[in-house]
């Protein structure tokens, strides 16, 4: 049986010390049919690890579920990773922040107010005991001792910036001591202040997360931990975008010269990330730190393998940075197989508000989106105003599209911090609320989304909403609603919004490519029913990654829900992405 401990100075496997040289792929982040490619580019790159985290909202989308198969079949992932031969480290949260939606808890745990976030609250704690088990029946048996390759555990995630309940870290411990755990338990926190020893216990092995000043970094940890082995649990060597902002970048000589500082020191590492991948749907987070910023669709992250699993100048820079300290393998990933530029142009197109959803009469207030039981997406509000006006919300979570009677009368964006929009008359109320991205970090997690009352039209309360959660899983009412356009030059031709439009296109079977959606607004694609995504005019990102499992020989669909309206009905296919200006 094999082993693997936390000694005086260095990890253990079998009694013989052991680096720990890792790099992050989130799986959910990943088309499953692509993983062996992203595992077998790490272990080429020289590392002996792989680290994931868990997304509980994306395995338990309602209460009672535990979904663990297709593209969250989290023990395959650690399979492929032990038949790379390589060792994984899994991070289950319960939080996992890692800019996904919500941070990774399930919005339905919070339609319940009396329920406590990441604390030792009971009603918290049995759910979590609930994920916990679900995750642990996968893990549990692939650990090191079991012949498998999981050789760590983390207990929480960056707890200390959040909170520091003693009883709720203890919990998380027992239980999963519990359940079957016998590989090492660790924490991990930010060098600064108290925020190691408040989100750890004496008993858990402590590791930093930062990009920079290895040398204080790990000094101020082994202050807090005075025996062990030092390791960067997230050594941030690139960063993450929000729509509207730059495309972070970061250099691969100066990040090269971190790891290798990091290396020098002893100290084991992780990589983060070192394949990021993509928020496919509708699985982005957002930041709120006084201004709500929601992350884009890319998660590129500047990593050393790219979104679409090819290898960067950074991914070289530290192959050859890990080879001045061990072995590497003599193999390099091979070049991107090179694909034809094409223009696809959509055939037709149905309005998205002719296609309303099934909606439900709340009587009182006006509700948040979570009383429909689907916690992201599209949803519609319904009200018959008796007369027009100055029409007010306490917030808008997060945006609202307005129609009186079909037709368009203004746009309130929580970005923007608007709250009020005029209504010329009575009529017929719509609203188009788009969740875009629960937030990820700090105290804002957990929080309802839509329109947040009380909602006043010159001042007296509207009441009694019909709302509904827009169905975009299945494309078929929109599909078989779809009307053809007339005949006409499509690249001067637009498309109106908010609606779905369609187009068929060929392809001589599976490959990588990306979409560029030029003259386009705002809205999501999907191909072959897959949703790829969010785009947007403001940027940075200019293309959308299109996985090639997705692709199939001969006919493939694309449908694109644009909400404001297009200036063609065209969009390119192109070899590679275009995340927009660096940030300089």
């Amino acid at each position: 049986m094999d082993t693997f401990e936390i000694g005086d100075q260095d990890f253990l496997l079998n009694d013989r010390p052991f680096r720990i040289l890792s790099g992050a792929i989130h799986y959910f982040r990943v088309h499953p049919d692509l993983w062996a490619d992203r595992i077998h580019k790490a272990r080429l790159m020289g590392l002996n690890t792989i680290e994931t985290y868990v997304p509980w909202n994306e395995h338990s989308p309602v209460p009672g579920s535990f979904v663990a198969d297709g593209g969250l079949d989290l023990g395959r992932f650690l399979d492929l990773v032990e038949a790379e031969g390589m060792k994984a480290i899994v991070r289950p949260g319960p939080y996992i922040c890692a800019e996904w939606d919500n941070g990774g808890l399930p919005a339905w745990l919070f339609t319940d107010p009396t329920v406590g976030v990441r604390s030792s609250e009971p009603g918290y704690l049995a759910a979590v005991s609930a994920y916990m088990e679900a995750v642990l029946a996968l893990v549990v048996p692939r650990q090191i001792s079991n012949g498998g390759p999981v050789i760590m555990f983390q207990i929480e995630n960056e707890y200390g910036a959040y909170g520091s309940d003693k009883a709720y870290l203890q919990h998380l411990v027992d239980l999963t001591k519990r359940l079957g755990v016998d590989v090492p338990l660790f924490t991990c926190d930010q060098p600064f202040g108290t925020m190691i020893e408040d989100g750890s216990l004496p008993e858990l092995h402590k590791t930093g997360t930062f990009g920079s000043r290895a040398d204080e970094r790990l000094a101020f940890l082994r202050e807090r931990q005075p025996t062990g082995p030092l390791m960067c649990a997230e050594f941030w060597n690139g960063w993450f975008d929000n729509w509207g902002t730059h495309h972070h970048t970061t250099d691969a000589a100066a990040s090269a010269a971190e790891l290798d500082a990091l290396l020098t020191a002893g100290a084991s590492v992780n990589i983060y990330m070192f394949h990021g991948g993509t928020n496919f749907g509708f699985s982005n987070g957002a930041n709120d730190k006084g201004i709500y910023e929601p992350t884009i669709t890319s998660y590129d992250y500047d990593a050393p393998l790219s979104e679409d699993g090819q290898p960067t100048a950074k991914y070289f820079a530290f192959r050859d940075v890990i080879a001045k300290h061990f072995p590497v393998p003599a193999e390099v990933p091979a070049a991107r197989p090179s694909l034809t530029a094409s223009v696809v142009s959509v055939s037709g197109s149905v309005p998205l508000l002719s296609v309303p959803p099934a909606t439900q009469l709340v009587p009182g207030p006006v509700p948040p989106v979570e009383v429909t039981g689907r916690y992201r997406g599209f949803y519609l509000y319904e009200v018959l105003l008796q007369g027009g006006g100055v029409l007010s919300f306490s917030e808008v979570r997060d945006r609202a599209q307005f129609f009186l009677d079909g037709v368009p009368v203004g746009v309130l964006s929580r970005e923007a911090g608007e709250r009020t929009v005029v209504i010329p008359h009575g009529g017929r109320l719509q609203v188009l609320l788009e969740d875009q991205g629960r937030v990820n970090y700090g105290q804002r997690i957990g929080e309802a989304k839509g329109l947040i009352g009380p909602a006043l039209l010159n001042g007296v309360e509207v009441v009694d909403w019909e709302i509904g959660a827009v169905d975009l899983k299945s494309l078929d009412a929109f599909r078989d609603a779809s009307l053809p356009f007339p005949n006409g030059d499509p690249a001067h031709a637009g498309v109106a919004g908010p609606s779905l439009s369609f187009a068929t296109f060929e392809a001589n079977g599976p490959g990588d490519r990306f979409l560029r959606l030029d003259g386009w607004t705002k809205g999501n694609v999907f191909i072959n029913g897959f949703n790829i995504g969010r785009y947007w005019s403001r940027g940075p990102q200019r293309t959308l990654y299109v996985p090639g499992p997705l692709i199939r020989e001969g006919a493939n669909e694309l449908a694109i829900l644009e909400l404001h309206g297009s200036a063609t009905r065209e969009v390119r296919f192109v070899v590679g992405p275009d995340l927009g200006p660096d940030e300089k």
